[in-house]
This record gives C-alpha cells, sequence and structure tokens, in this order.
C-alpha cells in the first residue's frame, strides 16, 4: 500500500445532513476510520474499510495509531462530533506529532459544524455577541481553574457555551458551576439547554439561573448562558449584536 494520509474530520453534532461535503467525500476514500465508539458508529461499514473504535479517555493512544497507519500507507480518517478543533482530537493529534519527525505524508483538519453552533442556532442567537466556550469536565484541567475561568468570564459580561457539563461520575462540577454564575450573574440570567441537537431526540428549553437545576444537563446538552443583554423574542433566544 502506498500514498497514505490522514485526516481529522468533524462529524458535526448529529445529524447526517450536517456533515459536510468535504467530510463525506474524505469518508468515502478511507481505507481506515479511527475515533472513540459513538463517533466511529456513525460512519457505515463498506468493503475495503476497516473500523477503529477506541475508548473515550485514550485520545493520544488514538492519534498515534493513526499516524502509524498512514505512515504505512493507509487512507486514515480520525473522526470526531463536531468540529475536530474543539474540543476534540485535531489537538491531540497534533500533540502526538510535537517533537517527532514531520510526516511524509498529508495531514488535513476538516472542519465540522460544532454542538454549540448548531445548539444556538436552534435556539435563535444566544452567542450574538462576544461569547467564549469553556470545557466544563475537570479530567484535563483542574476544578480551581475552571471556576477562575467561569467568573473572570461572567465578570467580562461574556455569553458562555458549556461543554461536557454534567457526567454520572462528576455531577457536583455542574452544580458548583450553577452556584457560581448565580453569585456572578444574578439569578434573571437567562440560560438555555440543547440536548442531542439536530437528532430525533432533541430538547431545547431556556430557564433563569434561579431555575437552573442541574439534572436539566448531561453530556449530550450544550448549556449556553447569555450575557446581560440577551433575552427573549417569542419562542427564540437571542443577544444582541451591539452594547449601548
Amino acid at each position: 500500500m502506498s500514498g497514505g494520509w490522514l485526516a481529522v474530520a468533524g462529524l458535526g453534532p448529529g445529524a447526517d445532513n450536517l456533515v459536510t461535503p468535504e467530510v463525506s467525500a474524505v469518508l468515502a476514500e478511507a481505507t481506515d476510520i479511527v475515533g472513540y465508539i459513538p463517533y466511529v458508529a456513525r460512519v457505515a461499514a463498506r468493503p475495503g474499510l476497516t473500523l477503529h473504535p477506541s475508548d473515550n479517555r485514550v485520545e493520544l493512544d488514538r492519534a498515534r495509531a493513526a499516524l502509524d497507519m498512514a505512515a504505512a500507507g493507509g487512507r486514515v480518517v480520525v473522526v470526531s462530533s463536531g468540529d475536530p478543533g474543539v474540543f476534540a482530537m485535531a489537538s491531540a493529534l497534533f500533540e502526538a506529532l510535537e517533537g517527532q519527525p514531520e510526516p511524509a505524508f498529508d495531514i488535513r483538519i476538516l472542519p465540522g459544524i460544532t454542538a454549540m453552533l448548531a445548539a444556538s442556532a436552534a435556539l435563535g442567537a444566544p452567542l450574538g455577541h462576544d461569547f467564549c466556550a469553556i470545557n466544563l469536565s475537570d479530567n484535563l484541567k483542574p476544578w480551581p481553574l475552571i471556576e477562575r475561568r467561569l467568573r473572570l468570564a461572567a465578570q467580562a459580561d461574556f455569553a458562555m457555551a458549556f461543554y461536557n457539563p454534567r457526567s454520572k461520575s462528576r455531577p457536583e462540577g455542574f452544580a458548583r458551576a450553577l452556584e457560581i454564575l448565580r453569585q456572578e450573574c444574578g439569578p434573571e440570567r437567562l440560560i438555555s439547554f440543547a440536548r442531542a441537537v439536530s437528532t430525533p431526540d432533541q430538547s431545547l428549553s431556556t430557564v433563569t439561573l434561579a431555575e437552573a437545576r442541574p439534572d436539566m444537563a448531561d453530556m449530550r446538552t450544550i448549556v449556553i448562558l447569555g450575557n446581560s443583554a440577551t433575552r427573549r423574542v417569542g419562542a427564540w433566544v437571542y443577544t444582541p449584536r451591539s452594547v449601548p
């Protein structure tokens, strides 16, 4: 086998029609698909294609394996949900490459629609002004750093999109985050919960921070906190583009 290459591709938030044509084309050319188990399961099996699913906490091992396959001549696609550069596998790939000789094969990062943007669109336009994205998982960073970033972002009046808000192994983290946000933003700030966006299981809700409960979120939920100007227009939520 010769002519290997490696692509890191974003599969979008869930719906097949939100996978970009560029990503669909590279999946059709691939000999190997590498990724977290539920993401690999989104790629249809076919003759000539080998699927390599793996667990969620082996990102560096997964990246190294993909690099080895491409070096051996494979046409390898590492799949992520959403966009591969947002809390996903593109960063892990470059971490695996750091300090290594430059590969002799082509590497491409193929963007996808990330969950926070799909959630924002489903809700209206809550990210219509300055915003930030914060991963609430403390697997790769300590909780005090998460808390500091929450407080500083709230004090700067950013809208915020939260990834990985509440897992079964650490349900207390999101409760602490909500308490910090109430302290910094007040009880009337709007907060939205967008679960399983773009899939048949999609559910959307918007409440105030006073009404928000930790059990409104799980690992399939994107949580979006508005800024001080965020408001409702009928069923929609939006943040104005300008500041008075």
